[in-house]
């Protein structure tokens, strides 16, 4: 291996400076050597400005965190505001002001308080498990310590959250530390067999979790899962009835129910949070035992996640020996300038504009004209399926083309789009800031570059190995 010769702190290479010094996540990084990273010096709105001049739109939403566009004036002023006021303190024996009034308005939104904080949703996720499964401990229960997830399952790369994960990428080369959890079949309509009815394939994922918890409830702990958009799989989709049984089943055999709203949640599905979905048919609705939040927490700007959950777990911890307590921290916990901007995003969700709108009310008008717009590529005939939720919008290519994603990636960028396909899934996921102008270049611009992008792909030789642009987003990183 050829030695990287150092570079002056002076050079204004970035890209190479980058590559030299930085170790980038989810990259294999010898494909820098060929196609350097983008350099990003700026941004406003869903804008990016790399080094060149260059601009941008952010369609994924910079892996889906940013909701009001980079640089939300309401965002930035709260946290100049606390900087100059409480930077961060320990929150072990201590507390400050931003933590307590956030952590009360995330109960009174999703009826689920005792907010424990973190940084990121990995670690929300090892909160939620490790949570669970000691609960059932303090009760008397040790040996309700296993796990459910769900096929095409993604709740973080942390050793924990790996073991919940059904992405074999991810996981395969970890497999020796960790201790993997049962994986059942996806409500996803597209892996329906042959004749098989949307509404009869989830009504068969519902019976086969009926069944697993039947004989294995004794052990098993809870069932963690996306509801409704499962991202790493493809932007998989399914129906909020699949939520309700889940809810139902939990309950007759004593498990927990962890939703993990780190992406769906904060509008992206059309509501505040993707389960309030879920309806009975009395029109009641359904809650889990655990909420794991991230992401749109802050608006994409600082790193904070949250796990909820409900006073029956909290008063399992509740004791006066310290071994029944929950013994888990991070340094950052609760940080106040996260808090701040967390509370500015609730602020923004809370606010109405002159015509008495708010910001769901909002993306609905949003949502229907980029529907609309996207028609094309929806009628592209190497379309094979298209789904729309909220604000995420997936389009399945008929393409067997390894490599395709990040081909798709890097046209994408030299076309002035951020756009990272997930396998031969083109999905868009972007903040809630898109005018009708930006709209319409992002939905000429996906179809563009696809033409452009298959084009490529079928002047390939039959017989090559198409490993010409190594596949570095074959799945959904984060």
């Amino acid at each position: 291996m050829t030695a990287l010769t150092p570079m002056s702190l002076t050079q204004p290479d970035w890209a190479e400076r980058s590559r030299q010094a930085v170790w980038h996540p989810c990259t294999q990084m010898k494909v820098h050597e060929r196609f350097p990273p983008r350099a990003i010096v700026a941004a406003e709105g869903p804008w990016l400005i790399d080094d060149q001049g260059h601009r941008i739109l952010d369609a994924v939403s910079s892996w889906w965190v940013n909701l009001f566009g980079h640089n939300f004036g309401p965002i930035r002023e709260v946290i100049t505001d606390q900087l100059g006021k409480l930077d961060h303190i320990m929150l072990a024996g201590l507390t400050h002001p931003p933590v307590v009034e956030l952590s009360e308005r995330l109960a009174d939104l999703t009826g689920l308080g005792h907010a424990f904080y973190a940084s990121d949703g990995a670690s929300a996720t090892e909160i939620a498990l490790k949570m669970s499964a000691h609960s059932w401990r303090n009760l008397g229960q040790p040996e309700k310590h296993q796990f459910i997830g769900l096929q095409g399952g993604y709740h973080g790369e942390t050793a924990g959250a790996l073991s919940v994960t059904d992405i074999p990428l991810f996981r395969e080369a970890y497999a020796p530390l960790l201790r993997l959890s049962a994986t059942l079949p996806s409500p996803d309509p597209r892996h329906a067999a042959a004749g098989v009815s949307a509404e009869a394939h989830t009504q068969a994922a519902i019976d086969a979790l009926a069944a697993y918890l039947a004989e294995h409830h004794t052990r098993t702990a809870a069932l963690i899962l996306e509801p409704l958009v499962q991202g790493a799989a493809g932007m998989a989709m399914y129906a909020p009835d699949y939520l309700v049984a889940v809810r139902e089943l939990c309950d007759r055999y004593a498990v927990h129910w962890i939703a993990d709203e780190i992406a769906v949640g904060f509008g992206r599905t059309g509501t505040l949070f993707a389960h309030q979905q879920a309806r009975r048919a009395d029109g009641s609705g359904v809650k889990p035992d655990f909420i794991c939040l991230s992401k749109g927490l802050t608006g994409g700007v600082l790193p904070l996640s949250a796990v909820l959950t409900t006073d029956a777990v909290y008063v399992a911890f509740y004791d006066d020996r310290t071994v029944h307590g929950f013994l888990h921290s991070h340094s950052y916990t609760g940080n106040p300038l996260a808090c701040r901007a967390a509370l500015a995003v609730l602020d923004t969700f809370a606010a109405r504009d002159a015509d008495g709108h708010d910001v769901l009310s909002r993306n609905r008008v949003v949502a229907e004209r980029f529907t609309q717009l996207t028609a094309p590529l929806r009628a592209h005939p190497r379309v094979k399926a298209t789904r729309h939720l909220g604000m995420i919008w997936a389009w399945d290519i008929d393409t067997a083309e390894p490599t395709f994603a990040a081909r798709y990636h890097r046209a994408a960028l030299d076309a002035g789009l951020l756009l990272r396909p997930i396998g031969s899934t083109l999905y868009v996921m972007p903040p809630y800031v898109l005018t009708e102008s930006d709209q319409r270049a992002l939905a000429e611009g996906l179809v563009r570059v696809l033409d452009q992008v298959l084009a490529e792909i079928d002047a390939l030789p039959v017989s090559s190995v198409s490993n010409a642009v190594p596949a570095t987003d074959a799945v959904r990183m984060a």
